[in-house]
């Protein structure tokens, strides 16, 4: 490499618990550091100690570092001049700060997806206490919400808060970039027990597999035994026209979100409240993912301001069939798990409905009737599945059968 000098982090009057690096690489004078910091009284030499053991590990030994804090964790501050130092040098070693006992937890296919939080990947303010949201997923993202010059620097940020920040429970997400660097983007994070990626603007069910190939790869690499699950997210016409394929692609896929900004640029027209220019590609993504078995995640909801808009579209999501949103503000969340959670007249309607079922089968009938109404098959199926839902959020005790049915 030709460069001398190399520059990884932000700074500025906005920028918080962030840094910026300025590393320039001399021939002699051995290693000064230069720190400016808003907590220089009381985490200065910490900073310092860090930084020097980094620059030793990558055997840097004469360099000026310029150092812009804001605040800036340990994790952040490594992942800052790691990046710097990669930009100067070839070197295969990674600065890999420890594993926190409370990221050891896996995912699961069946859990709940009401509710994921986007994070941009190259913005740590954002992601320290993300986790405290409650948000069902969180997903650190690489591609849109981070700056083209800045994506390299992003890997390492996004891999060291994936081993050291606490996500408390979440679903920890990472939306990888479109092709060949959304590949190279892996190899960052799935050694670091991710539990989902979502592949951006996917159009081909062999975009969902060349991804899972890749990650297989690192996982026997790395002996990596728990699941990454894959969630492609369609933003295109053409993926519209694929969605079942892109569904049933691949084992690993859980789910399958759509994009209604980048849909509704791709066919041309403006995106409205009310949703018409896309109802034919909500519904299409629905029904494709409902047949392969998977669930089906809308669009964001862009008007962080506007509630009782986002409470209407949660709404009209859920009746879609919808099972989450995405999200991209805090205040979010709770509007749209409540909105896709069953409500009290539907948890109850739904006990009414079993408790007829169940006691038209033990009576030894074969049709079941509640008041003047038949109840078919996929009705009763429907109502215990809302039930077991309720259950598992906590909104329906489990020994609900041994109510009063007040009759």
């Amino acid at each position: 490499m030709n460069k001398s000098v190399a520059v990884a982090g932000n700074s500025g009057p906005k920028v918080r618990s962030d840094c910026e690096m300025i590393l320039e690489i001399r021939s002699a004078g051995g290693i000064e550091i230069d720190l400016t910091s808003r907590v220089r009284a009381l985490y200065g030499e910490s900073i310092k100690t860090l930084c020097l053991a980094i620059l030793k590990f990558f055997n840097i030994e004469n360099v000026h570092l310029k150092i812009t804090d804001s605040g800036a964790l340990p994790f952040v501050i490594s992942a800052r001049l790691e990046a710097a130092v990669k930009q100067l040098t070839e070197t295969g070693k990674e600065y890999i700060p420890e594993m926190i006992s409370q990221n050891s937890y896996s995912a699961t296919r069946e859990r709940f997806r009401f509710t994921r939080l986007y994070l941009p990947g190259n913005t740590p303010g954002f992601m320290i206490n993300a986790g405290l949201y409650s948000a069902d997923g969180i997903i650190l993202d690489f591609e849109d919400s981070v700056a083209p010059e800045k994506k390299d620097e992003s890997r390492y940020l996004v891999r060291n808060a994936l081993r050291q920040v606490n996500f408390y429970g979440a679903e920890r997400m990472v939306r990888i970039n479109q092709g060949e660097r959304g590949l190279d983007d892996l190899d960052f994070i799935i050694p670091h027990n991710v539990n989902l990626i979502l592949i951006p603007k996917c159009e081909t069910a062999e975009t969902v597999k060349a991804v899972e190939n890749r990650i297989e790869e690192i996982r026997k690499q790395y002996k990596i035994e728990s699941e990454v699950f894959l969630m492609p997210v369609i933003e295109t016409a053409l993926g519209i026209e694929n969605a079942f394929e892109i569904a049933r692609s691949c084992g690993s896929v859980v789910g399958m979100a759509i994009g209604l900004e980048d849909f509704t640029a791709d066919i041309g027209v403006p995106r409205t409240v009310e949703g018409n220019e896309s109802f034919y590609a909500r519904s299409r993504l629905v029904v494709a993912a409902k047949a392969a078995g998977i669930q089906p995640i809308d669009s964001v909801f862009s008007d962080i301001g506007d509630m009782d808009g986002l409470r209407a579209t949660v709404l009209a999501s859920k009746a879609m069939g919808f099972e989450g949103m995405g999200c991209i503000h805090p205040r979010q969340i709770s509007v749209i798990r409540k909105g896709f959670a069953p409500g009290v007249a539907e948890i109850e309607k739904s006990k009414d409905i079993v408790w007829a079922f169940e006691s038209a089968r033990s009576n030894g009938l074969g049709v079941v009737a509640l008041g003047s109404k038949m109840i078919d098959a996929p009705v009763v199926s429907r109502a215990q599945k809302t039930l077991e839902l309720a259950e598992r959020l906590g909104l329906l005790k489990s020994n609900w059968r041994n109510e009063d049915r007040g009759q």
